[in-house]
């Protein structure tokens, strides 16, 4: 596991990092972010569709993906993702990087499988840490009815993710 700044170093320097961002000039932005934060390997596409094709091409570590972008949209290419037996790579963490802060899309990225979810603007040192933070504290992946995601988080206040929860009979929750 990650247990020194060393073993985070390593892990930046080694994990391939996906951003999936319709506007060239943010996708440069979080490029450069990722770049100060310590990643190495980035790379990039302009809309979900390339998105879901870089991602079986290249198998990242982590997807960041945006919600708004033309054609494909965030929400519809995380359900593209988070498809057991129709995509192969439905365990990988993906972290939403959007301008849209309302608690319903942060609800229904959380019902979509997100494992982060991050507003624009971002610092260079938030992307290291919830970067770090999937690693060093993955959530269990659980089907539940038609979700299929990490494990719901025990401080969700939301009533659907806490029932959600509850049927994961994890052992946090007690």
């Amino acid at each position: 596991m990650l247990q020194s700044s060393r073993d985070v170093e390593g892990l930046l320097r080694s994990i391939k990092l996906l951003v999936v961002e319709d506007d060239y000039d943010m996708r440069k932005v979080i490029r450069s972010l990722l770049t100060m934060a310590g990643a190495k390997r980035i790379f990039e596409a302009a809309d979900g569709d390339s998105g879901l094709e870089m991602a079986r091409a290249i198998s990242p570590d982590v997807i960041f993906v945006d919600w708004e972008m033309p054609g494909l949209k965030g929400p519809d290419f995380i359900k593209a993702v988070r498809a057991p037996g129709k995509f192969p790579l439905p365990d990988v963490p993906i972290v939403m990087l959007t301008g849209h802060v309302e608690r319903r899309r942060v609800l229904e990225a959380m019902r979509l499988g997100v494992n982060e979810y991050l507003c624009k603007p971002v610092s260079a040192k938030t992307l290291h840490d919830r970067i770090v933070s999937v690693f060093a504290n993955p959530r269990p992946m659980v089907r539940i009815g038609d979700y299929y995601g990490p494990a719901p988080r025990k401080e969700s206040t939301d009533p659907i993710m806490r029932a959600w929860a509850k049927q994961c009979e994890c052992a946090w929750l007690d």
